[in-house]
């Protein structure tokens, strides 16, 4: 019975108080003076076991001014406050000026994006019914030159394909040429490659061959039968 009448009082003991003014004036004072005590105690606490500068500054219902800091003046904690919320104001102000330069930007960007695709258009052939007589020849100047400038590139990339093409060519007439040689110098490889030496003598003989082309009935045929010609 005794433990539970304790039970009970501990309970009612700490009951959560009401954050409200508290109307009795002693009881008020009692109030301050215990948890300012206790509000200086753990900013010391805290300033020790944390290694923080911490300043604390009270002023009482008629005026009075406690203070507490961790440094050797509260003043200094003061300067360190302002000189942080000053830099703390000044990003800020630095931070919206740079978003409101990224906001020009974009809607730059965007006007720079739309007037590039109305030209696109424009030189696809649409949306030609708004144009003047002068633009619709400076579309197509800038066609044309679009034109000679494709032209030019098609060209150089011809010319570049052929002499790689030539060069080609000239390194398998080169190659070609060793492998003869190289059979011609060695007697026992060229009955390895009779193929290539008949070919090559052909292709000789056939080069010193002329051909001719006449039209009409054979000669022989003319002096065999010359009346019936």
């Amino acid at each position: 019975m005794i433990v539970t009448s304790v039970g009970r009082i501990l309970t009612m003991a700490r009951g959560k108080v009401q954050m409200r003014r508290i109307e009795n004036t002693a009881s008020r004072q009692v109030t301050f003076s215990k948890r300012r005590s206790g509000l200086l105690k753990k900013a010391y606490e805290l300033s020790v076991l944390c290694d923080a500068e911490v300043g604390v500054i009270i002023f009482s219902q008629k005026g009075r001014l406690y203070e507490f800091s961790s440094s050797s003046e509260i003043q200094n904690t003061i300067d360190r406050y302002r000189r942080s919320s000053n830099d703390a104001d000044t990003y800020k102000a630095n931070m919206e000026q740079y978003l409101l330069h990224l906001k020009q930007e974009t809607t730059d960007m965007e006007r720079k994006i739309e007037l590039l695709e109305v030209s696109l258009r424009k030189l696809s052939g649409q949306c030609l019914g708004s144009c003047s007589t002068d633009e619709i020849q400076m579309i197509g100047d800038q066609l044309e030159r679009s034109l000679g400038g494709i032209r030019a590139r098609k060209a150089q990339l011809f010319n570049d394909k052929i002499q790689q093409l030539q060069e080609k060519e000239r390194s398998l007439k080169e190659e070609n040429a060793k492998l003869l040689a190289k059979c011609y110098a060695n007697p026992w490889q060229s009955t390895a490659y009779p193929r290539v030496a008949a070919i090559d003598s052909q292709s000789s003989r056939s080069e010193d061959v002329e051909t001719g082309l006449s039209i009409g009935l054979p000669e022989s045929l003319i002096r065999h039968h010359p009346a019936q010609v």
